[in-house]
């Protein structure tokens, strides 16, 4: 169905430090850039707290999803149009899913949807069919459209194809972050040739495939991610401003059950503390609400919250060192709770275990639970062969899960035990040890 105005007048560009410029042709995506729900995203750091670590990292899922868009439309307008296997008809809709994919991320996503046992996947696919901006402008392509695209979003949409674009493991999604969040830390680990893959991708009846003559380009996209999850996404002190930001949640939501009056009432957070959040609410936050309150907490009266609070604000973090769950290990860690406590520090929110875990490639093995969707190789005689059947570098890291432990502390809190020596010494001893 034609869109209302389906071309603009004239092409909308927008300058971009990775892509050089996005280009938008199409007034639908140009209107659902405009909706509230879309901008909303300007106020959603891409990497969360990593900002506190790497000082560039301040770009926005705004900036993410933009870019997202921009490969797709690259790669079925540039690679796709006219091959076998690609129904151009698909075309808005891999566009407008790609533009919405990430529109149900909360502030500081993922230690936020811990906290409260969200998804935003399912904000996303509510934000598209609900009573939104958003929907009013997809429903001018039909009244099914949204559910397409929310389908195509949650992979159930019966063209693979299109779901493969947004969500494998060589999508546009994975190739925009890590290009953009390498930029924007000032690291080399995430770049790769995303030119000469786009240039070899195909369309094959259920997937995007890439010809043989790429495979080392793709292997350097692997590698990339690896080192971009070990060196930027998993970085430690990250990690700990993730931890403080957790368990500012965690004190928060149990002094609001144990019927605590709040200076500043925390109530953007009370459909969310009550498990009964619903869209409405949950489109009002963003990293400046929070912020606001963290801002606001540093002078409770409560201890806890307080301190964490300015932990947060002033990035005053967790020391941390290594920590291996072994029965030796937990042992440890049993004793320095009870050090804690003697001496106290409440171990539930000073203590902290953090664990980091990646796979960064795998493919189906018969037999095994979980889907993964491989990356395919399409042979010069048509044939399409598993990558790591071909990559002894894939096949050397192929399965194979890297996890990581750090235990959390606050070193201040340990060194002004000045009347609890002997606590400070034996627990000095145990985290050095």
């Amino acid at each position: 169905m034609a869109y209302p105005g389906g071309q603009l007048s004239e092409e909308k560009v927008f300058k971009d430090p990775v892509h050089r410029y996005i280009h938008v042709r199409d007034k639908v995506i140009w209107d659902l850039i405009g909706t509230k729900e879309f901008q909303r995203l300007r106020r959603i750091k891409q990497l969360g707290t990593t900002y506190l670590t790497f000082h560039g990292a301040e770009h926005s899922r705004f900036n993410h999803s933009l870019g997202v868009y921009e490969i797709i439309r690259r790669i079925i307008d540039d690679v796709f149009v006219g091959r076998e296997h690609w129904d151009h008809s698909e075309r808005l809709l891999c566009l407008c899913a790609a533009l919405l994919h990430d529109l149900g991320h909360g502030p500081f996503s993922h230690s936020f949807e811990k906290v409260f046992h969200l998804d935003h996947e399912d904000f996303t696919q509510a934000i598209i069919l609900g009573d939104t901006e958003v929907n009013a402008v997809l429903k001018r392509l039909g009244d099914d459209f949204p559910k397409k695209v929310a389908e195509v979003i949650a992979k159930t949409y019966r063209n693979k194809l299109v779901v493969s674009l947004i969500s494998s493991q060589i999508d546009a999604d994975r190739m925009d972050y890590l290009l953009r969040d390498a930029y924007y830390t000032g690291v080399s680990y995430g770049n790769f040739d995303m030119e000469r893959i786009l240039r070899v991708m195909r369309p094959r009846e259920d997937q995007v495939v890439i010809k043989r003559s790429g495979m080392h380009a793709v292997e350097d996209y692997i590698m990339s991610r690896y080192q971009m999850y070990w060196q930027v996404y998993f970085h430690p002190v990250t990690r700990s401003a993730e931890v403080i930001l957790t368990k500012i949640l965690h004190r928060a939501k149990h002094l609001y059950e144990e019927g605590y009056d709040f200076q500043t009432k925390p109530v953007h957070f009370y459909s969310l503390f009550t498990g009964n959040v619903n869209l409405q609410d949950y489109l009002k936050l963003d990293e400046a609400v929070i912020l606001f309150y963290f801002q606001q907490w540093q002078d409770e009266k409560d201890e806890i919250l307080s301190d964490l609070c300015r932990r947060f604000v002033h990035r005053h973090l967790f020391k941390y060192v290594e920590f291996s769950p072994t029965n030796e290990q937990m042992k440890k860690l049993m004793e320095l709770t009870l050090l804690f406590k003697r001496a106290g520090i409440d171990p539930e929110y000073y203590l902290v275990v953090d664990s980091s875990s990646d796979l960064p490639y795998d493919f189906y093995r018969p037999g095994e639970e979980g889907e993964r969707l491989p990356i395919h190789l399409l042979m010069p005689n048509g044939e399409l062969r598993e990558l790591s059947r071909e990559s002894a570098i894939v096949d050397a890291i192929s399965g194979k899960r890297r996890t990581d432990h750090k235990l959390y502390f606050p070193d201040d809190f340990i060194y002004d035990l000045s009347t609890k020596r002997a606590a400070k010494k034996k627990i000095i001893e145990i985290l050095e040890g």
